[in-house]
């Protein structure tokens, strides 16, 4: 079954593919795989591609969908195309800029959905990460209500279609929904999410406010050197995991992806292996019966894989409250 038959509707009366390919590469992955991996993804049927201005992968992407458009395999519609506000542009005068930045690298006219990406804010720059003589981060103190005014903004010049918040907690969420004059819902908040960090309490809340909960990191990440501890646990690895996948002959991933959609999870994959690419889009083609995702359930730890501790004195720093 192709992903594109697979969507959730967004509060803005648009629709988001459910499963979709995330395109973060860690330091140690070649740049040019991400073009041949987002190439075969969309082969595979994912119409959703998940990037962002951090990601400095932009032109990759940008130049993987263009080649699937021209040789006649997708149209621009047919793609769902996600990218990121980066910190140092949380400032509303900037926020315009830094989305057209990200297009002018895409090559595109717009994209379907823009997020502020982190809630902590820092020093506005070229620099990703500012840091002071001590190698901390540089913080900048901004009013994510007036971030969100400017996100607006763009949505209502064309340059995106829907906008959302990524990383967010249920305080800051509720403080975007609460602004006055609010013209706009998030659509979406994009968190980390997978068996071991279900985020059960924030996707509850997500629901009753009509927005959806896009799940990254759904497959345990990357494990970039940079972000995750080298002793933190495989997910995939799981033996628990093991024995559902292997009751229903399907892989780790594939058990790991399908337990998220069946919540109504919107959820990205990410893998730069074909075989693996492949099956990750296979999560569609069956079904989880109740105990097993019961069992599943069971496996929560609140164990997240990316702690950004770097961000951790942050006033708006996310993962200090429960949810």
């Amino acid at each position: 079954m192709n992903s594109k038959e697979q969507h959730v509707g967004l509060n803005d009366g648009h629709a988001i593919p459910q499963l979709g390919f995330g395109t973060y590469v860690p330091k140690e992955i070649p740049r040019s795989n991400v073009i041949e991996a987002i190439k075969i993804a969309i082969d595979a049927g994912f119409r959703h591609i998940d990037t962002a201005y951090f990601y400095e992968v932009e032109e990759e992407v940008g130049q993987a969908i263009r080649s699937k458009i021209e040789e006649g395999t997708v149209k621009r519609e047919d793609i769902f195309l996600t990218s990121k506000l980066w910190s140092t542009f949380n400032r509303p005068e900037v926020v315009r800029p830094c989305l057209e930045r990200s297009l002018k690298k895409l090559q595109l006219d717009y994209v379907d959905l823009y997020l502020i990406h982190f809630p902590t804010s820092l020093k506005p720059g070229e620099d990703v990460f500012p840091k002071d003589e001590h190698g901390k981060f540089i913080f900048d103190t901004v009013d994510l209500c007036d971030t969100w005014e400017a996100m607006e903004k763009c949505k209502d010049a064309g340059l995106t279609k829907s906008i959302g918040v990524s990383n967010f907690n249920r305080r800051q969420l509720e403080r975007i929904l609460n602004k006055p004059g609010l013209k706009y819902k998030p659509v979406c908040n994009q968190v980390e999410c997978h068996p071991y960090l279900n985020q059960s309490k924030l996707l509850d809340f997500c629901k009753s406010k009509d927005i959806v909960l896009v799940a990254h990191s759904a497959l345990g990440t990357q494990r970039a050197k940079q972000w995750v501890d080298p002793n933190a646990p495989f997910l995939l690895k799981d033996p628990v995991l093991g024995a559902v996948a292997k009751k229903h002959n399907r892989s780790p991933a594939q058990i790991a992806l399908r337990y998220q959609l069946q919540r109504g999870v919107v959820t990205l994959a990410q893998s730069f292996i074909e075989k693996e690419i492949k099956e990750n889009i296979q999560a569609f083609e069956f079904q989880l019966p109740i105990e097993d995702m019961e069992v599943l359930e069971g496996l929560n730890r609140n164990f997240r894989y990316l702690q950004c501790v770097g961000f951790a004195d942050h006033p708006n720093f996310p993962f200090s409250d429960e949810y």
